[in-house]
């Protein structure tokens, strides 16, 4: 069996040109990167167009240690629907080299239903990461070096928010101490670093709609507070138009393709369980104008990555998807059920059985924000057809959704046929309505919170730490109290407890504190004991990754 980069390796790319010009791009127009990534300049999206297109969004159940493979299917659909003739294109998230290097090995779909060039797209690709981490850094040199040359003049900051951002999983860094021997290196400070993804200038560059608002989001960061109580931002440093220059390049969304050469825009956002969450709005917008049909997805599961492209996505941009996919696996099903790991892969009918509850939830969720849903069955070699005819059985008669089997990994578009065919079956003739959302801009935080805590996840309470009451009246004394919230919870169970696989329903949610993304406009809410920078597994995949006569090995 070929791996994923060994497929990849198989394809015949096209070169980019060609891809773009198909959607009506001029070559001129685009800033190449080789010969099979480029990116599109943000003129080309076109309001009037987009509003003609229909929007699908990806999300899937709670994830597990095995994956669910939602980027798979992603691609997969878009390649099933082209095949149909609906002239289709797919935007998704950029990888992190965290995970990549860490747990997953890459994060560009797999087998035949991937985006390419898959080595570059999973490692620096056209450097969109390391403009967002430099942009960050230079914040937080440029404030070191503010309150370093004001130090004589009585400036100094009471509580300092800003931390540095690395794209690599390192525990290490979680906390550490800078400034240290002697004035000459600047004041002495307890900070630490999240991982790329988690910061705020990623934010940012998913939800700004043009470079003006690029640059007014960065001049509206929050960088701390003055001992008498008034707030610090990029603005009063006077950096906001350095900062925009350091990331206008990575701003326009990036064009590549699929295995079967139909166009993918890449761009941005990943991690919903301590971000966002989702790719770029130029990105996506991008993607409707020039395509009839658009697939997106939303990381991790629907608790999470759909919650938020709901709440804030949707929220922010008017965008509403028309029909939403569900992704589910045989294997998360019995994990959910209380299947040990080490035998999922193994036939388990009633243990998929037990786990439909999981599913149950996620397809409530959803149809609570006004979605149809349409269940995608990601196939394995290992799944029997007793296991999948549970679950059809289930989807079909029990929750009334629509239900297909998913065999791109192994088939490319052929094998997403009969999901494509459910997907525009569903927008044609049973769309999703008016989008609900979960609160109103107008609800204060704390019934923010709990509407996605406890209508969301189950929870039977929020409790608040001290330092997220704290952190609330700074947000009510800066009038942010309109800010959707965007909740950093693990991923893997509707708690805050990452071994809580079964129904945990009423269960405390504990905020352990909050933080004010001023630019990014939202509130960040840390749940339970999730950290903003993951460490390294015992054996990570960093490990396995190797260049074997001038070929990249072990990105997957």
């Amino acid at each position: 069996m070929l791996t994923d980069i060994e497929i990849a390796r198989s394809v015949k790319l096209r070169n980019i040109a060609d891809v773009a010009g198909e959607m009506g791009i001029a070559p001129d127009q685009l800033e190449i990167y080789g010969h099979y990534m480029a990116k599109v300049p943000v003129k080309y999206i076109d309001k009037g167009k987009m509003s003609r297109h229909h929007l699908v969004l990806v999300t899937a159940i709670s994830p597990t240690k095995a994956g669910n493979g939602k980027t798979t299917v992603s691609v997969g659909l878009a390649l099933g629907m082209n095949r149909l003739g609906k002239k289709t294109i797919v935007a998704l998230r950029e990888p992190s080299l965290g995970p990549c290097f860490g747990m997953k090995g890459g994060a560009a779909g797999g087998g035949y239903a991937q985006v390419l060039p898959m080595d570059k797209i999973n490692l620096h690709f056209t450097g969109d990461f390391h403009a967002i981490t430099t942009a960050n850094n230079m914040i937080s040199a440029l404030l070191d070096n503010y309150i370093h040359q004001h130090e004589g003049e009585g400036f100094r900051l009471k509580q300092k928010l800003w931390r540095r951002v690395l794209d690599i999983n390192d525990r290490s860094l979680r906390q550490v101490i800078t400034g240290l021997g002697g004035p000459g290196n600047g004041p002495i400070s307890q900070t630490g670093f999240d991982i790329t993804p988690a910061s705020e200038i990623m934010a940012i560059m998913c939800l700004a709609t043009s470079i003006d608002d690029l640059h007014r989001r960065i001049e509206n960061i929050l960088l701390g507070f003055t001992y008498d109580d008034k707030p610090f931002t990029v603005k009063d440093l006077g950096v906001a138009g350095s900062i925009t220059v350091l990331l206008k390049d990575a701003f326009d969304p990036n064009l590549v393709q699929t295995t079967e050469g139909t166009p993918a825009f890449v761009h941005c956002g990943p991690f919903a369980n301590i971000a966002h969450g989702c790719n770029s709005v130029v990105a996506t917008e991008m993607a409707l104008t020039l395509g009839d049909y658009v697939v997106t997805e939303a990381g991790f599961g629907a608790d999470l990555g759909a919650e938020k492209f709901y709440n804030i996505k949707c929220r922010k941009t008017g965008l509403h998807p028309d029909l939403t996919v569900l992704v589910v696996t045989a294997q998360a099903l019995k994990m959910h059920g209380g299947v040990d790991y080490e035998v999922i892969k193994k036939p388990n009918v009633e243990g998929v059985r037990r786990g439909l509850w999981n599913l149950d939830k996620h397809v409530r969720n959803i149809k609570r924000f006004g979605q149809s849903i349409v269940v995608a069955f990601n196939h394995y070699s290992f799944d029997t057809p007793e296991e999948i005819a549970v679950v059809r059985d289930h989807c079909i008669n029990d929750l009334g959704v629509g239900f297909a089997v998913n065999d791109a990994f192994s088939q490319g578009g052929e094998g997403a046929a009969s999901l494509a065919r459910a997907v525009v079956d569903a927008v044609e003739h049973n769309p999703s309505g008016p989008l609900r959302l979960s609160y109103e801009d107008s609800d204060s935080i704390e019934h923010k919170i709990e509407a996605i805590a406890m209508g969301i996840y189950g929870a039977g309470k929020v409790t608040c730490d001290a330092p997220a009451r704290a952190m609330l009246k700074r947000i009510y004394s800066l009038g942010l109290g309109h800010y959707p919230v965007c909740i950093a919870k693990t991923q893997y169970s509707f708690s805050t407890d990452a071994k809580a696989y079964g129904n945990t329903d009423g269960y405390d949610f504990q905020v352990r504190d909050l933080v004010i993304d001023r630019g990014a406009e939202m509130i960040v809410v840390i749940a339970g004991n999730i950290l903003r920078m993951p460490g390294l597994p015992k054996s990570p995949q960093a490990c396995r990754i190797d260049l074997v006569g001038g070929e990249i090995m072990g990105l997957s």
